[in-house]
């Protein structure tokens, strides 16, 4: 029984759906040609507010379905605070290449030259799983671009051993693109249940198999290769060495796919700076199985805990029914204020007028 009636496929309905919540978030699907070879696609802002400058935040996918699969937990709640950008690495969803290069090294080169091309200069990054090698090259590389790094279900630090070991004792299987790139239901099964702590509940084969054709069919050759020309556990010798950036480590404390145990051992490779938060009650995808929590960790990680606050007092004012506003009111000055969202009062229901005055400190929405 197939999943796909006429074309009809359950899997593409909801990630059109999925692809909704990002430009719901602000943002859109944007393509570029970062050099002769090599093309990027990624969801970015619509357009920056140079009133409202917001700090570049990078998103980097796993290997698997395409980013906004990956990513749509956190989409709205970062975009509010953040200038977003998500890319697809090469070889998944639009992103291409003619190049031979099939290294996480060359994905971090790829995404470095993306943002070059959009003129992003310093920013933050959080990789989860294979996106995390990635980002771990990318701050390493540049620790000038990279403000801070947050690896996420990614044990930088694997070596041989630990792939092997995985294939026989929990995949049970003999190839690592068996269960990375399912292609029958069974396999995605297993895949499945090292993915999440829990796992889906009596899935239909016609709606596997409509998984693996919308989601894992596509550059099937070109991404074994990518699984091949990983140099991160190449052997059981872990060339890793402390980062200049501050380092947040998020597990999953059932991940069974890279286990707890690596990212003690991770938080003790990368020295002082690191620190490790552990996700209770999930596995390899922490972000999809308990975005609130994961979320919350990375916000406080990259804004700290004061900022935490001052956005939750925002919300209490938009939720008031203000918005911020700035406006030019001669050819010098520009205040910024919180007013009513409808510049035009409601004849029907006229309201007398109230101006607030902080004091000296901080800003308006704290007093």
């Amino acid at each position: 029984m197939e999943c796909s009636f006429s074309g009809f496929s359950l899997v593409s309905l909801w990630g059109n759906h999925l692809r909704r919540t990002f430009s719901a978030a602000g943002l859109t699907a944007q393509t570029v040609d970062i050099d002769d070879e090599t093309t990027v696609h990624f969801w970015g802002p619509k357009s920056p507010d140079p009133t409202n400058p917001k700090p570049p935040l990078v998103l980097l996918h796993g290997f698997g379905p395409d980013a906004h699969w990956q990513w749509h937990p956190q989409a709205a709640f970062f975009a509010h605070e953040f200038a977003l950008y998500v890319p697809n690495l090469v070889f998944f969803g639009n992103s291409t290449t003619k190049s031979s290069e099939r290294s996480e090294i060359f994905q971090a080169v790829s995404v470095g030259k993306l943002l070059e091309k959009l003129g992003v200069k310093r920013y933050y990054v959080v990789g989860t799983s294979y996106g995390g090698f990635v980002a771990y090259r990318m701050a390493a590389m540049w620790p000038e671009r990279v403000a801070k790094l947050v690896v996420a279900s990614s044990a930088v630090n694997m070596r041989q051993k630990d792939n092997v070991e995985f294939l026989e004792k929990r995949a049970k299987m003999e190839k690592l693109e068996e269960l990375m790139l399912p292609a029958t239901a069974a396999q995605l099964k297993v895949l499945l249940g090292l993915y999440k702590n829990r796992r889906p509940c009596c899935m239909p084969d016609f709606l596997l198999n409509d998984v693996i054709r919308t989601l894992y069919s596509e550059n099937r050759k070109e991404k074994i290769e990518l699984l091949g020309g990983l140099t991160i556990g190449k052997d059981n010798t872990v060339n890793l060495s402390p980062l200049h950036q501050e380092v947040l480590i998020v597990w999953g404390d059932h991940d069974q796919i890279f286990l707890l145990e690596k990212a003690t051992e991770l938080r003790e490779l990368l020295g002082e700076k690191a620190r490790l938060e552990v996700i209770k009650d999930t596995a390899h995808a922490p972000q999809i199985e308990n975005p609130r929590q994961f979320n919350n960790i990375v916000y406080n990680f990259l804004f700290g805990i004061i900022s935490l606050c001052g956005t939750y007092i925002r919300h209490t004012f938009s939720a008031a029914g203000l918005s911020a506003t700035t406006i030019d009111i001669d050819g010098e000055t520009a205040i910024h204020f919180w007013g009513p969202k409808s510049s035009s009062p409601d004849p029907a229901n006229p309201k007398p007028s109230l101006v607030f005055l902080h004091g000296f400190g901080p800003d308006a929405h704290w007093h």
